[in-house]
């Protein structure tokens, strides 16, 4: 004790825990005093802007598309096939009932044989244009294809080679037609109708480069799938033969021989309407008709033709085979004229389900264009399917109508044996 210090102040001894404690207090306050004042010296910067609400954009929601059934349900499918089947089938009616109206009138001369003998030359025209109808089955996929794709330049050329081969195989066989129509009409007719029968040929003879060009111009616009200017065209076309019909058989006494005049003078009328609209909307121009088709577009013509040519000429067979058979049954030609008028009626439905293929032919290459793959394949699988089963309705009910429709055949011969 004498050697320790005796003041305490100066000797406190060990430091006590809470001493401890309260110096760590003062340091974290100290510590915190100089982080705030060191804030408030630090120049303030101004705050950055928020992005305008535009450029958040939501995020899309990843749902499955249902796909297309083969069943018609009211979809946007069957409202698409709705819209070109529509106008098509119009179309397609209008040039039935035409032909009708020239066998109406033909009959109003109240002579069996001047029935067959339009019969038997009506369907030597049918064969000829059913041979030039193959380059339309092949241009319509091939616009389709080309306008989905945006390919101008492919849609010029497209029409302007089915132009230029179409007019080239009309002049062709129009020249074989006037050098052997006799014969042919013999071979295919009734030789006590030949002389009516010669009358229409030589009245439709002059349209057949017109019908040509009428052909691959109706296409054109299908395969740009516009079905509404052809249905006006058309429609106007036929009013016209519809109006000349009675003129030139009965007015200038022309006989079997003004009605096919006046079907040459529709034609006529509805190709200078298809070239010049044609024209104005740059879907075809002058350089493109007028220059002769490569090696590469024969051959591309004629390997998707093939096929198309080899159906062509079975119903032509087939149709030319039942003429010829129908019109040797009796040299009075009521047989012919009976049936001449029974198969009228049978087009008249026909052509819708023929309207139907066309719709077909618009809607498949733009499936297959509008997309890449199997999504591709299975869209054009799923509207061709759709398609067929619209066929098989619509095929029921034309049939159905037609039976029904039975009693109206005597409206087009005055003679009650036909």
């Amino acid at each position: 004790r004498s050697t320790a210090n005796p003041c305490p102040r100066h000797n406190p001894g060990p430091p006590h825990k809470l001493q401890v404690h309260m110096h760590r207090m003062r340091l974290h306050l100290l510590l915190v005093l100089a982080t705030q004042r060191s804030d408030c010296l630090r120049p303030r910067l101004p705050p950055r802007p928020s992005p305008p609400r535009r450029d958040r954009l939501p995020v899309p929601r990843l749902t499955s598309v249902p796909k297309p059934g083969a069943k018609p349900c009211g979809d946007d499918l069957d409202r698409r096939i709705a819209s070109l089947a529509g106008p098509a089938v119009l179309s397609f009616l209008i040039l039935p009932i035409a032909q009708a109206t020239d066998l109406f009138w033909v009959g109003r001369m109240g002579e069996a044989l001047a029935l067959a003998g339009q019969a038997a030359a009506s369907q030597l025209y049918s064969t000829l244009s059913f041979l030039t109808s193959t380059l339309p089955t092949i241009t319509v996929p091939r616009i389709a294809a080309a306008r989905a794709a945006g390919d101008d330049a492919a849609v010029q050329e497209a029409i302007g080679e089915a132009l230029a081969l179409s007019c080239a195989l009309a002049l062709v066989l129009g020249a074989v037609l006037w050098r052997f129509q006799r014969p042919a009409l013999l071979y295919l007719g009734n030789p006590n109708a030949l002389p009516w029968a010669l009358g229409y040929s030589a009245g439709r003879l002059p349209g057949v480069l017109a019908e040509a060009v009428g052909l691959i111009g109706y296409a054109a616009f299908r395969g740009a799938m516009d079905t509404v200017t052809p249905l006006k065209i058309t429609a106007a076309s036929s009013a016209a033969n519809v109006l000349l019909d009675p003129l030139l058989i009965f007015s200038a006494r022309l006989g079997v021989a003004g009605a096919g005049l006046a079907t040459s003078a529709s034609q006529w009328l509805a190709a200078a309407a298809y070239l010049s609209l044609l024209l104005r909307r740059k879907l075809v121009r002058w350089a493109t008709i007028l220059r002769l088709p490569s090696r590469a577009a024969l051959a591309r013509i004629a390997a998707a033709g093939g096929a198309v040519q080899v159906r062509s000429l079975a119903l032509n067979l087939a149709f030319l085979s039942i003429t010829r058979r129908v019109q040797s049954l009796d040299s009075s030609g009521v047989a012919a004229a009976a049936h001449a008028v029974t198969l009228q009626l049978w087009q008249i439905g026909g052509v819708v389900l023929f309207a139907l293929s066309t719709v077909a032919s618009i809607i498949v290459p733009a499936e297959l264009s509008s997309s890449k793959g199997a999504e591709a394949t299975a869209a054009a699988r799923a509207a061709a399917s759709r398609l067929l089963c619209w066929g098989v309705v619509l095929g029921a009910l034309l049939g159905a109508a037609q039976l029904a429709a039975l009693p109206l055949l005597g409206l087009f011969s005055t003679l009650p044996e036909v």
